[in-house]
This record gives structure tokens, sequence and C-alpha cells, in this order.
């Protein structure tokens, strides 16, 4: 059975994607650093053994750049499924496999990660040079999170682990 793996660190649709772990009765890891409350998001009545359909279990790694991406590589197993707004951690996750859902619904595919990683590290190596030397990066400002996002992904997060049971 599938684990539907939540990148809680700044995440805006945790409760959503544990709402569809509910609904799709799949096991649910809420990960994230020690800088964040994790607990909030499981339900009084949320069973947290591994049982025969929906569990939750907190992964609370220590503080640090990509801990809880990395932590969250080391249990992926092939079929399992990210929310992750890291385009890294959705590139690792489809390497091993398994299928990768950003916050605003955009579902990730092994055909164009590697376009969006090479934006990614070109937006990087922009902010590292000195302010006076910056040229304007397009899309260097996101967005702010819309209901609409919430929406596409709430749509697009069920559909794809619809399809997990076929």
């Amino acid at each position: 059975m599938p684990t539907l793996f939540i990148d809680a660190d700044a995440c805006p649709v945790t409760r959503e994607s544990l709402d569809a772990a509910r609904r799709f009765r799949l096991p649910c890891v809420v990960a994230g650093d020690s800088g964040h409350n994790l607990l909030k998001h499981v339900r009084g009545h949320d069973p947290v053994e591994p049982t025969d359909g929906f569990w939750v279990r907190v992964l609370q790694v220590g503080q640090g750049k990509d801990s809880a991406d990395f932590a969250i590589v080391c249990e992926l197993e092939e079929g399992d499924v990210v929310v992750t707004q890291d385009f890294g951690l959705a590139s690792m996750a489809l390497g091993r496999g398994a299928q990768a859902i950003g916050v605003r619904g955009q579902v990730y595919d092994r055909r164009t990660i590697d376009a969006l990683m090479m934006v990614r590290h070109a937006e990087q190596a922009e902010r590292r040079k000195p302010k006076r030397e910056r040229g304007k990066i397009q899309g260097d400002k996101h967005p702010s999170f819309t209901s609409e996002d919430r929406e596409r992904f709430v749509r697009n997060l069920n559909e794809l682990l619809a399809n997990l049971n076929r």
C-alpha cells in the first residue's frame, strides 16, 4: 500500500493532504523540522500505529536545510506519493519511483523535472550575486497562495490518489 508523505515545512495544504489520506485510507507521514509543531495536524482519533488503512506518523527531524527532505527520501518506496513545494525533493522522489505533487496542484513529471531544476539553479545563482549585479529573474517573486491554488491542489491530489488504486 502506498504511503502519502507531506513535506510539512511551510506547507499550506497539510490539512487537505491529511484529509485526502483519510478519505483514501492511506498511511501518511507528516515530516518537518523541529521548528514546527507538526502534531497540530493530527486529530485526536487518528490512529498513530500502523493499521490496515489510514494512520498518521509525525516525522520530526532536526533543524537544517533540507533535513525533512532527506528524511522523507530515506523512507520512500516505489509508488508512494510526496506533497512538496520543493523541486529538489520532487526530483528525488521521482528518481525513487514515487510520485510528487506541488502545493499549487502541479503533478511533477520525470519529463519536465530537469527543466524545473535548471530554473531553480539559475534563480539560486542569481540570488547569490550582489544586488547591484542581479538581473530580474522571471518568477523571482512567488505569487500569494490563493483559494484557486488550494482547490487545484485538492482536485489533482484526489485524482492522483484515485489512480493509485487502479
